[in-house]
């Protein structure tokens, strides 16, 4: 392999020649050799650099001229279209174990968009401290790439996948609009209900998700850029901050602001934790969607089989024919890997000491994780499941018609305690609820036809 010498404030350092990175990019890459080329910095993450070092040129451009000339300012912000398109993702090697503040990505990010602009250029003209960083501080500049990633994968990926899932179960609600089958509570026989109801409880559960998703998005458009250091916002020009948020929201098409107060934007997580807390209750929702419908496709002889699903591969490597819920197990398997990194997240904000959190590379990886893994889940459900589900009319007219809870009808006419005597004779005896009602004289046989229809309960 061949190299060149790179320099940093600390001195040379060998770089492989075909890398866009630096000096610093490269001491980190050798001194934390920990989940290298798995646990890296998330591309969002990487794409969220280059949305804000172009803001921040933009910016400076504006307001430090003599600095941020014309000609830098064309370079570096070709280089951040270039890291935006994710055309330099190789060039960005670090992983998530690094500096608490993230500051190495931060100089991997300076060094890749100075070296890139200088080969655009044609000369070397910029540095990656003094014109990529310029107004800024890796303690501002990575809480605001946190907040950026953030809300692009929530309104572009997880919110939409969401949204896509409720319209399958709306359409589903339509479809099975007529059909009556035994309600089940505590994994029990309950009283009747539809089928467009049980479906429409699913469709509620994730719209209410996906609101409190968008709640939780307003205080993520707040940005920590221009605080730098400690949050007092030094070698920054004043308007410096307003001007990059005008910018970050010209460039993603987003809304985003100034944070207020700098000393919190720096120090706390807490935007991220109550965001991945609504994140956690999608999960949570999803985790008993899928539980329902694996029950109800349970069998297909043997369980309940109160619905069909789509059979996309064979089940089993011993026992030909078998066919399993994959698509529900995958999904409760990315919900309780969400669960987790709640904590995770939760514990990383609690973190960190004056004025600066240093846990920040930690609680976004698994942020983005848990909004990434969800809404492909989502996505693969929805396209692999939940479009195909059929009724299993049959199966469900004969569970409705054998559930001994629909002596609950009779309450009225009997009262509660005759009415669970004539269940528990129904069940000791394995015979009807008329049968039992009539042999306990609690009922004739044509008063029990007159008052009991099954299907009017729902």
């Amino acid at each position: 392999m061949e190299y060149r010498i790179e320099h940093d404030s600390m001195g040379e350092m060998k770089v492989p020649a075909d890398r866009l990175w630096a000096a610093q990019t490269q001491r980190s890459h050798e001194n934390f050799e920990i989940g290298v080329g798995i646990e890296t910095m998330p591309a969002e993450i990487i794409h969220a650099f280059g949305v804000l070092k172009k803001a921040a040129a933009i910016t400076n451009n504006k307001l430090r001229p003599e600095k941020m000339t014309d000609e830098k300012l064309g370079a570096i912000k070709a280089a951040c279209d270039e890291v935006m398109a994710g055309k330099l993702n190789d060039h960005f090697p670090l992983v998530v174990w690094q500096t608490g503040s993230g500051t190495q990505s931060n100089m991997n990010s300076n060094e890749v968009i100075a070296n890139r602009g200088n080969q655009i250029l044609g000369k070397k003209l910029l540095h990656p401290n003094d014109d990529s960083n310029m107004s800024q501080s890796s303690n501002d500049t990575f809480p605001t790439a946190m907040h950026i990633a953030a809300v692009l994968i929530l309104e572009d990926k997880l919110i939409p996948a969401a949204e896509t899932l409720i319209e399958t179960f709306k359409r589903l609600e339509t479809e099975n609009e007529g059909i009556v089958k035994s309600g089940r509570t505590h994994l029990q026989d309950a009283t009747p209900i539809r089928f467009s109801q049980e479906i429409s409880g699913w469709r509620s559960s994730l719209e209410k998700d996906v609101e409190l998703i968008k709640r939780s998005i307003e205080p993520l458009r707040e940005l920590a850029l221009g605080g730098t250091a400690v949050g007092t916002g030094l070698n920054a020009p004043k308007g410096f901050d307003t001007g990059v948020a005008e910018e970050v929201s010209k460039i993603t098409g987003k809304h985003f602001i100034t944070a207020a107060n700098k000393f919190h934007a720096l120090t706390s997580k807490d935007e991220l934790v109550f965001a991945h807390g609504a994140i956690k209750a999608l999960a949570c929702d999803m985790m008993k969607i899928a539980n329902d419908i694996r029950w109800l496709a349970s069998g297909p002889r043997d369980g309940l089989g109160e619905i069909f699903i789509p059979e996309n591969e064979p089940g089993s490597s011993i026992m030909p024919g078998k066919v399993n819920p994959t698509q529900c197990e995958a999904v409760t398997m990315v919900a309780v890997q969400v669960m987790g990194n709640d904590v995770t997240v939760g514990m990383a904000a609690s973190q960190g000491n004056f004025e600066l959190n240093v846990f920040m590379p930690v609680c976004i990886y698994n942020f983005l994780q848990s909004a990434r893994l969800l809404a492909e889940a989502i996505v693969s459900f929805n396209k692999n499941c939940a479009v195909g589900i059929k009724a299993n009319k049959e199966k469900m007219h004969h569970n409705l018609h054998n559930s001994l809870m629909l002596v609950t009808a009779l309450n009225p006419y009997i009262g509660y305690e005759n009415a669970a005597k004539t269940a528990k004779k129904a069940y000791k005896d394995n015979i009807s609820l008329k049968e039992a009602c009539v042999e306990l004289g609690f009922l004739t046989a044509e008063k029990f036809d007159e008052v009991f229809h099954p299907e009017e309960m729902a």
